[in-house]
């Protein structure tokens, strides 16, 4: 039997469809709503996503683990989904020296974490970029005592293997049902209604308001409140 969403090009061919409703002032998570699809046959509790490290890949990171530490995943494919490269330093340069920090990204991410990691005086932000795998990044999150992750691919690792995550939302909102799932989860965002936030579902290339104040005005120091806390 063929399922999916009526808004699928191909949906004349399904048996099964469903809507897919999406908006800002939504609550359903993307889990939930493709738990709809086959609710006939299971049940309506939505599967959290799940990876599974291997061995291996543990074994590449433990050298990393020995101390207590945070990931950071500061890129993002998407500018208005990017915590500016400014804040990233400032909250770095006020981790706790008990803590490694380490700056996680694909090769095209090197030297974005370089001058995050220069720019923050840290001597305990180090940068991994392009070290590890997909795996082996996952392995070493769920390790962490923290993973600060703008509204991108790296969230979605750390609730695959329920690693503590705090999420910072710039242009984007978790209403649109994309946010972490993780037992542990922060949202950092700005606090007060914004006339042209959320400006899209996936981001822009530059604000098109110009301002981006849904990233300049974050409560910056939230987030290493967060870490205090835990």
């Amino acid at each position: 039997m063929k399922r999916g969403f009526d808004k699928n090009p191909l949906s004349v061919f399904f048996q099964v469809k469903k809507k897919h409703v999406m908006s800002k002032d939504g609550h359903a998570h993307e889990t939930e709503r493709n738990q709809e699809l086959i609710q006939d046959i299971t049940d309506k509790q939505a599967a959290r996503p799940a990876l599974y490290p291997p061995e291996e890949s543990f074994a590449r990171v433990k050298e990393l683990t020995g101390q207590t530490f945070i990931c950071c995943a500061p890129a993002s494919v998407w500018f208005t989904k990017q915590y500016p490269e400014e804040y990233w330093s400032k909250l770095i340069s006020k981790v706790p020296h008990q803590y490694k920090v380490y700056l996680m990204g694909g090769p095209a991410d090197h030297m974005l974490c370089e001058r995050i990691g220069k720019a923050s005086q840290n001597p305990n932000a180090i940068n991994l970029c392009g070290q590890l795998s997909f795996l082996d990044s996952a392995a070493l999150m769920s390790q962490a005592a923290m993973n600060y992750v703008n509204d991108s691919a790296p969230m979605h690792f750390a609730s695959a293997v329920n690693a503590p995550v705090t999420a910072i939302y710039c242009s984007t909102v978790t209403q649109f049902g994309f946010g972490p799932l993780s037992d542990k989860r922060y949202i950092v965002e700005i606090e007060k209604p914004l006339y042209c936030r959320p400006c899209g579902l996936h981001g822009y290339k530059s604000c098109p308001q110009t301002h981006f104040k849904c990233a300049r005005d974050i409560p910056h120091n939230r987030l290493i409140e967060i870490l205090n806390e835990c």
